[in-house]
């Protein structure tokens, strides 16, 4: 920062030095003096019209955030309207591996970057250089992290049951099956049973009726 506000200073003010230098040599005293006077009123000009130098915004994602969903591109914003040509932003997958698509883009005071799909968990370093007419480049990186759903689901393995356990699941359901079936078929036996049970009953009334009317219809026998 300091090197830039000088820099901005000099390109500023060296007209003035310039002009300091020429004055005639009246004498050793009077020059001195006003030599004086002219550094005295560059100083002033300098400090009633600071520098402008381009700062760091805003990036996105933020620097040091933690994200559960990939994003897509990468950003960052500055101060000062970028130059067209020249700017630099690139990212790297914790391996070190460019993850970029490299399509950058400049929009007024902000850069911005395609990603390809984040597959990795872990730390991703973001680079950046911008560039701003007649100012000096401003350079960076920062950080964010990316927690893959693959990272998430391991962290919390869901447990796996037992072969044990399923050949008793399995013996048990076949046993509550077998049950089933036997009670099914006692029902068909009992409901068997139950017919023939009352159509011997029928049956059997049927015959006492019959006899029950024979009686009645065989003449009487008796002598007088």
């Amino acid at each position: 920062m300091l090197a830039s506000v000088a820099s901005v200073f000099v390109r500023r003010h060296t007209p003035y030095c310039k002009e300091v230098r020429r004055l005639p040599l009246i004498g050793e005293g009077k020059t001195m003096k006003l030599r004086v006077i002219a550094a005295t009123f560059a100083l002033a000009l300098s400090i009633s019209t600071p520098a402008h130098a381009n700062t760091l915004v805003s990036t996105s994602p933020t620097s040091g955030s933690v994200l559960v969903a990939a994003p897509n591109a990468v950003s960052v914003v500055g101060t000062s309207t970028l130059q067209a040509d020249g700017n630099q932003l690139s990212v790297v997958d914790p391996k070190g591996n460019a993850i970029d698509d490299g399509s950058v883009t400049v929009a007024d005071t902000s850069l911005v970057v395609g990603l390809k799909p984040l597959t990795t968990a872990g730390v991703y370093t973001v680079s950046y250089t911008l560039l701003a007419s007649g100012e000096d480049p401003l350079q960076g990186s920062f950080t964010f992290v990316y927690n893959a759903p693959a990272a998430i689901s391991s962290a919390t393995p869901t447990p796996s049951p037992t072969s044990s356990h399923t050949a008793g699941k399995t013996a048990s359901s076949h046993g509550a099956a077998i049950f089933v079936v036997v009670i099914f078929l006692l029902g068909w036996a009992v409901l068997l049973f139950l017919i023939w049970y009352a159509r011997a009953l029928w049956r059997q009334g049927q015959k006492r009726k019959r006899k029950s009317t024979k009686k009645k219809s065989t003449p009487s026998t008796r002598k007088e």
